[in-house]
């Protein structure tokens, strides 16, 4: 109950029109009080229009706050009601220009002079004087208030200036490492794939059986691959965050061409086939799509060798495409390939960021009839930007997955 109360009455404070409702309707309140006692010897409709006009400005008191100290003190002269006056004179000293205070404070202290005047003739030193006080007083609270309120305001434009230059020194950071990370990647991995394709291309040029010479064009291709994605991640890592994945399916065939990723498995042993009857896929749904089947086969490769593996492609009637790789039982023993084990997990990561889902386990009740990946990705024919990062190519896999 007490923090309700608390919430409510810091809401009324930090809006403006309620406050000055609330003014407006203590001095009206003193206005009638003012007329019934009344509290000046003037007439009673004269006390009524005075308090009346110098309550009612100070709605306005904000857009006018030289006005509503001068009217605020007039009410008092000739109604007795010191409640547009003081609201009046620290409105004026709040929000009137600093060139011009001197007429909210002369207007201000003029007021209960003026009343004192009307009331009881031609008043004395003392009165003078703490009218002066009284009106230095609330001139005082009021260019106080209002340096402080000044100060916050520029307190917090600091703050969000601030803000924002560490966003945009983070962002150069970012930019900054993902150039460093793109220029090693590059020093490292980029000679040595080079030498690996130069390599194969002898052996399959100098090989002395056609099983040897095969093996060499599988592995200058697979290298020759390997580069181009390579090439790829780079001028990604390189773009500007939020430039969009400008070359990663510019050649989507690349992506597109899950019949030429399940025949290179064929090539390297397994008995794979690919049934693909959804047609032509967007970009950013192909390159979901190719990532799905390259770790499936992947792992079918790593811990099925040999075994028949089947991928299929699906397009369904929610606008959505089904991609299953199944495998057998492993006709082999599995191939201790370096990895972390994560590879699943990063593709179920970027398969939810488009909106997607992902499910892979054992075929059978005892897991010896195979495995099965199957991956629901939506039809992204435009790609936001979330959808974008987690599509693009330069999201590292993170290894291999465990099937």
């Amino acid at each position: 109950m007490v923090a309700m109360v608390r919430n409510g009455w810091r809401a009324l404070v930090a809006d403006p029109r309620a406050v000055d409702s609330v003014l407006v309707a203590g001095c009206l309140f003193l206005t009638a009080l003012a007329v019934k006692t009344p509290w000046s010897s003037l007439p009673r409709p004269v006390i009524l229009v005075a308090g009346l006009a110098s309550s009612l400005v100070q709605l306005r008191r904000r857009q006018w706050p030289e006005l509503a100290a001068v009217l605020g003190a007039a009410g008092y002269a000739l109604s007795g009601n010191p409640g547009p006056w003081l609201i009046g004179l620290y409105s004026g000293a709040a929000y009137a220009p600093r060139r011009r205070l001197w007429l909210p404070a002369l207007a201000g202290w003029a007021g209960p002079v003026a009343f004192l005047w009307i009331e009881s003739g031609r008043p004395g030193a003392g009165a003078v004087a703490a009218a002066a006080l009284a009106t230095a007083l609330v001139v005082i609270a009021g260019v106080y208030l209002a340096t402080r309120r000044d100060l916050l305001d520029l307190l917090r434009e600091r703050a969000v200036r601030a803000e924002a230059e560490q966003v945009l020194r983070d962002d150069r950071a970012r930019t900054a490492e993902r150039n460093r990370i793109a220029r090693e990647m590059h020093d490292v991995l980029a000679h040595k794939v080079s030498l690996i394709a130069l390599h194969a291309g002898a052996l399959e040029l100098g090989g002395d059986s056609d099983r040897a010479r095969q093996a060499g064009g599988l592995i200058r291709v697979t290298a020759r691959e390997a580069l181009q994605e390579l090439r790829t991640v780079l001028g990604i890592l390189r773009a500007e965050p939020g430039a969009g994945s400008g070359s990663g399916l510019e050649d989507g065939e690349v992506f597109a061409d899950l019949a030429s990723l399940v025949e290179a498995s064929t090539r390297a042993g397994q008995q794979a086939e690919l049934a693909d009857r959804a047609g032509p896929l967007p970009a950013a749904t192909a390159r979901v799509v190719y990532r799905v089947v390259q770790e499936g086969l992947t792992n079918a490769h790593r811990y099925a060798p040999g075994a028949p593996t089947t991928v299929s492609v699906e397009s369904g009637p929610d606008g959505t495409v089904t991609v299953t790789v199944r495998n057998g039982p492993a006709a082999g023993a599995p191939i201790d390939m370096p990895g972390s084990g994560s590879g699943l997990v990063g593709l179920a990561e970027r398969i939810r960021l488009v909106g997607g889902s992902l499910h892979s386990g054992p075929l059978g009740d005892d897991g010896r009839a195979g495995w099965q990946l199957r991956a629901v990705v939506p039809w992204l024919d435009q790609p936001s930007e979330a959808q974008s990062a987690a599509t693009d190519p330069s999201v590292p896999r993170r290894a291999e997955g465990v099937s």
